[in-house]
């Protein structure tokens, strides 16, 4: 059986991810979202996503791309390529990654994402970092669940799910 990767993001309409390392809205209904879809697998993510968190998630397995052969931290395994980083995840018979980004691992791993489940916030803010077009030749959106802002929420957003078009 193949290994089904998924790209998960968080993207405003101007496509921007973050600035400075950190998310530029605070959405608890992602955080939930997130925490939720995403608990119980391997999640791939860069370094300086990895040191934004501060430590590893629980309830999940942390694989962390650097390209520093000396790099380690506590509670996740480095790996030097997403490449390999998903070879490994093939060899231990994984059924599902999800792949976190920063922008860079975002850029390499588009054309090798099966699907993306992408929370859009209805706004956009000023970043260092974007997340990649999202090709409508190449993704087909499946799904989009719609929210309202309020008290907890300060932006309209929805979770979207694309899927990568069969040739």
């Amino acid at each position: 059986m193949k290994m089904e990767k998924i790209i998960m993001a968080a993207k405003a309409k101007n496509n921007v991810i973050g600035k400075d390392n950190k998310l530029v809205w605070h959405l608890p209904a992602d955080l939930k979202f997130f925490k939720q879809t995403t608990k119980g697998h391997t999640l791939i993510m860069g370094r300086k996503t990895f040191e934004s968190l501060a430590n590893p998630l629980p309830h999940r397995d942390s694989w962390v791309i650097s390209r520093n052969e000396n790099y380690h931290a506590e509670g996740i395994t480095t790996f030097h390529s997403l490449e390999s980083a998903i070879e490994a995840g093939e060899q231990k018979g994984l059924d599902t990654v999800f792949i976190l980004g920063g922008g860079e691992i975002y850029r390499q791993s588009m054309e090798l994402a099966d699907k993306l489940i992408i929370t859009e916030v209805h706004e956009s803010f000023e970043g260092d970092t974007v997340f990649p077009k999202i090709d409508s030749e190449i993704w087909q959106e499946a799904s989009r669940k719609e929210h309202q802002a309020d008290e907890r929420n300060k932006y309209d957003f929805a979770f979207v799910t694309y899927i990568r078009k069969k040739n």
